[in-house]
């Protein structure tokens, strides 16, 4: 009977401690789904975050909708202009086509490791290459034969030829989500434009302006209709000479020709710093036909760099530092 007994306590023992053993382990269990449960319920958190920062941005172009970064950091620009546009709108591009061998001054120290690729007019597939853009901007009248090859380097977009830079600007702050900035620019250097003009008026009257563009085999006066003539005569309010035609933007003149055009003021812009051109200058200075011009006698001749002015009415930068240029001639 006794050992009956104590055959019983040790059964209900070792039961108990089964019991207690599979007590212990349910509790993990708990544990380990509840942890399961939490990494499903995040899941769509992470989701919403890399929605809430695509990657990309979808943009209209000539060649119809293409998908270029959210945020580009390496963008290459395939025009003379476009150094000035980027900058405007506060991107420092990565490389730039150029006409001169520097930027102009105002670019020069922002710009200062950018890439300057020269101009062509096929673009130098190898140094786009090797400069490693994640976008390219060019304009479709000068790159839309080179798309197909652009695009298998970055996404390219090709931009429309436009009437003004105002419109070309707008376009170029689109592809950016930067409408905002481009609108900021054009209103400031309106209102600049607008004060140049105020003060150009008590400062120059009913004085005479004619600017010209000294070439290697030409002179070149512009009048109003042109975008150069358009900033100095229709927007700063300068009056051109009286019998310039007005129905031309720009007229080639023989150096016989310049008395017919006497000005108060004489703007010259040098066409490059080559010697061809030089030698064509100093053939004019030394000329009795320019030395006996009203402007040269009251010692009124405004010589301008061909690099400072190069982009003059085509951008706002160039605009800018030309509206500085010519208060500085008047005071």
């Amino acid at each position: 009977m006794k050992r009956q007994k104590w055959v019983m306590t040790i059964g209900m023992l070792a039961l108990l401690l089964i019991i207690a053993a599979c007590g212990g382990s349910a509790q993990p269990a708990k544990v380990a789904e509840a942890d399961q449960a939490a990494t499903t319920q995040s899941a769509p958190v992470a989701e919403t975050e890399s929605e809430a920062a695509p990657q990309t941005r979808t943009v209209s172009t000539a060649k119809g909708d293409i998908d270029i970064p959210a945020d580009p950091q390496r963008v290459i620009g395939l025009s003379v202009v476009y150094p000035d546009f980027l900058y405007a709108l506060d991107i420092i591009p990565v490389a730039v086509q150029n006409y001169h061998e520097e930027l102009p001054t105002y670019l020069r120290d922002p710009l200062k490791d950018t890439i300057k690729m020269g101009i062509s007019r096929t673009p130098d597939f190898e140094a786009i290459l090797a400069a490693q853009p994640d976008l390219i901007l060019a304009p479709t009248w000068w790159s839309e034969a080179d798309y197909d090859q652009l695009s298998k380097i970055a996404p390219t977009v090709l931009l429309p030829e436009r009437d003004n830079w105002q419109d070309e600007l707008r376009d170029i702050a689109e592809v950016f989500d930067r409408a905002d900035k481009a609108e900021q620019v054009i209103s400031d250097l309106d209102a600049k434009k607008e004060q140049a003009a105020k003060e150009l008026d008590e400062l120059a009257g009913d004085q005479t302006v004619m600017y010209m563009r000294v070439m290697a085999k030409e002179i070149v006066i512009s009048g109003e209709n042109i975008d150069r003539g358009n900033l100095i005569h229709k927007q700063l309010g300068l009056n051109p000479v009286p019998d310039f035609p007005q129905t031309e933007s720009t007229m080639s003149i023989s150096l016989e020709k310049l008395p017919d055009y006497d000005a108060d003021h004489i703007i010259v812009q040098l066409d490059n710093d080559g010697p061809e051109v030089k030698e064509r200058f100093d053939e004019i200075l030394s000329s009795s036909l320019w030395q006996g011009m009203t402007a040269v006698k009251n010692d009124h001749i405004h010589t301008v760099n061909d690099r400072e002015w190069f982009n003059v009415g085509m951008s706002p930068l160039a605009d800018s530092n030309a509206i500085d240029d010519v208060l500085g001639f008047f005071k």
